[in-house]
């Protein structure tokens, strides 16, 4: 069965990224070295919306890049880096992130909210209920793919959200 959804996935995919003019779609982008690169490579598999809604960090865009490559996306070594640089510049930490949600008081909230807001907003941390033994890989792994160690703010912040958000 799985041998008959992959197709089939990768079908609708190519049919999604058909569906957008690459212009439009690149119009979508900000302004920089390496947009062209990203409209160009990203958009043979997926529409750019998904690289537009992700937010990450240093390592973990050079992560998804390199996946990208072994997948077969078409970017010589310089490339590359060149979109790493672009994603990091456009959708890492530091770029806008829209209005979120407010969070309880408490120990490590204004952590929370100048870590985590700075890649995503904090309604993936007030919608759903998670065990508290969770946070602590979610919150370590997000601090890994920024290239940051910092283990007494990982410490707090998954004290805050274990209490606040924790099941």
């Amino acid at each position: 069965m799985k041998r008959i959804l992959l197709p089939g996935a990768v079908i609708a995919c190519a049919l999604l990224a058909a569906g957008t003019p690459i212009h439009a779609q690149t119009a979508a982008l900000p302004q920089g070295e390496g947009r062209e690169l990203v409209a160009t490579a990203c958009s043979q598999c997926h529409t750019l919306g998904v690289v537009m809604a992700g937010r990450d960090g240093p390592v973990g865009w050079k992560r998804h890049v390199y996946n990208m490559v072994l997948r077969g996306a078409q970017l010589t070594p310089r490339e590359a880096e060149t979109v790493i640089a672009y994603l990091i510049a456009n959708f890492g930490p530091g770029a806008p992130v829209a209005p979120s949600a407010p969070l309880p008081s408490g120990a490590g909230k204004e952590l929370v909210e100048t870590r985590c807001a700075v890649c995503h907003t904090l309604e993936r941390v007030t919608i759903v209920k998670r065990e508290k033994r969770d946070w602590e890989n979610i919150v370590t792994n997000m601090y890994d793919r920024w290239g940051v160690t910092a283990p007494a703010e990982v410490q707090a912040i998954n004290g805050y959200l274990a209490a606040q958000f924790g099941r």
